[in-house]
């Protein structure tokens, strides 16, 4: 009895403190915001209201240690004095993501209606991978998913897919289920060929090595003056490699590629995968919801011919990251790639005639990104959306266009909101390295700037400015602040 007693004393102590985890009544009272929502909440204020006024890049590696003068403790801090450390952390230091003036790699994200989403999708904690534990969450992604798959054009009664956690994981799940359904076993890898440009993302090339492809024969075929993989020369090697007794059964293109956002030719690369019997995966974690816009459909011609898609919300809809997803013209194949059932899951399987991520995916638990997506396209719609990505179609067209009357070098003209270019001075005319040396100097100087942040690339080692226009905060303001940038770069050089 005296031990029964002890334990229930212990389990009242334990209680009290545990219930500190649960949110009080009174953090929503109307008279009074609860210290650390009512932090949270200035923070969020103040950083959307002072963006413009921000740098896109202060370098800086020192200020976030701070961070290391606040280890966890058994104690709780002051809302105001965790939330000070935030904005000293975050706050004007390195790469602002969320400014209009990153025109580096492929921004995108810091959409406020997005974020109520991750809040409403946390709060919640709904278990998004399966319908019969949550059937509303599944059925949310799953109508994202089916829109995709419109998008694409693929038919509604075969297709589907999940939101991944980004084109890594996209592109990891559609090679599984192109290495599974074209029956790439283990004795047969060393004779099975891949082929890709070189403007391919260096995940799908890390993505083989996870999938335990490493060993397979990659070819990368030849690309034209644009970037963009030559058809011609695609069935030219494959039909190489069946000579020589080898197996052909992936080809990978790109619809706009990270360096120059090139679409390969998707309707000839179809052509072939058909003849030849390859799997063909595009790769359009970046360039796939331009086919919201009547450029971006005439462009991408052909991709509802492939048999696996990425595309990323965190790119082209402007989510956060960690949004981005796979289609496939036929779900089972992703189904026979990662389907399996657990005793303890015996209850869902009556509910199988809803597609559960749990069993087109490898993921099981993880965090409920359907919300962070749906919630911002019911309380915005389309319309602005596609307004956006014209938008930045056409000012890269126009940074293109600015950009050679200051006298700067270009690639070609770009497909999507992606572009290279580069200076080479008069004087520096045939002399690679002190030209590269010199464009880097140019984005030195524009990024030490600070209100615009950009990035370079290299291409047949010669170094190329890159301009990367996907925020949708960003307004020819900034392209335009850019060129000025460079304009007194060009002008201080003819000078010397």
């Amino acid at each position: 009895m005296e031990t029964l007693v002890s334990l229930q004393n212990r389990l009242q102590e334990l209680e009290a403190t545990a219930r500190k985890l649960e949110q009080p009544d009174e953090a929503f009272r109307t008279d009074r915001v609860e210290p650390a929502a009512e932090e949270a909440f200035a923070y969020a204020r103040h950083f959307l209201s002072t963006l413009p006024e921000k740098k896109a890049f202060v370098e800086d590696v020192t200020t976030p240690r701070l961070l290391q003068q606040y280890p966890v403790q058994d104690e709780p801090r002051e809302a105001s004095e965790v939330f000070t450390v935030l904005h000293r952390v975050f706050d004007d230091v390195s790469l602002n993501a969320a400014s209009g003036g990153h025109l580096a790699y492929i921004p995108g994200g810091g959409l406020y209606y997005a974020a109520l989403g991750d809040y409403l999708a946390a709060v919640t904690n709904k278990y998004s991978t399966v319908f019969y534990i949550s059937p509303a969450a599944v059925k949310m992604e799953n109508l994202l998913i089916r829109w995709m798959c419109e998008l694409v054009g693929y038919p509604a009664d075969k297709s589907g897919g999940y939101l991944t956690s980004g084109g890594s994981l996209a592109n990891l799940s559609a090679i599984v289920a192109a290495r599974d359904a074209k029956e790439v076993k283990a004795e047969r890898i060393p004779r099975s060929v891949v082929y890709f440009t070189h403007q391919v993302h260096h995940c799908v090339l890390k993505d083989l090595r996870v999938a335990g492809l490493a060993e397979c024969v990659i070819r990368e075929v030849p690309m034209n003056e644009a970037y963009e993989m030559r058809a011609e020369a695609l069935a030219a090697m494959v039909e190489a490699d069946l000579k020589e007794g080898l197996y052909p059964w992936l080809v990978v293109a790109s619809a706009g590629s990270t360096d120059v956002s090139a679409i390969d030719p998707l309707n000839e690369i179809a052509d072939i995968a058909e003849k030849y019997k390859l799997w063909f995966h595009v790769d359009a974690a970046y360039g796939g919801f331009f086919l919201l816009t009547e450029m971006g459909k005439q462009k991408m011609k052909g991709i509802h011919r492939a048999d696996s898609v990425v595309m990323d919300p965190h790119k082209g809809l402007f989510m956060p990251y960690g949004t981005g997803a796979v289609i496939v013209k036929d779900v089972q194949t992703l189904w026979r790639s990662n389907h399996f059932d657990a005793n303890y899951m015996q209850d869902a399987i009556p509910y199988h005639d809803e597609i559960s991520p749990a069993d087109i995916s490898p993921e099981l638990s993880r965090h409920f990104r359907g919300l962070r997506v749906w919630l911002p396209l019911q309380l915005h719609g389309l319309k602005p959306f596609r307004a956006a990505l014209e938008e930045k179609m056409l000012l890269t067209q126009y940074f293109y266009h600015e950009v050679k009357k200051l006298g700067f070098e270009t690639g070609p003209f770009p497909e999507l909101s992606v572009m290279i270019y580069r200076y080479v001075p008069v004087r520096l005319k045939g002399n690679i390295a002190a030209i590269n040396e010199y464009n880097a100097k140019i984005l030195k100087s524009v990024n030490a700037d600070g209100k615009v942040f950009i990035s370079s690339t290299s291409l047949n080692g010669e170094y190329w400015l890159r301009l990367a226009v996907l925020s949708f905060r960003t307004h020819r303001t900034h392209i335009d602040y850019l060129l000025q940038l460079l304009k007194k770069i060009v002008e201080e050089e003819q000078l010397s």
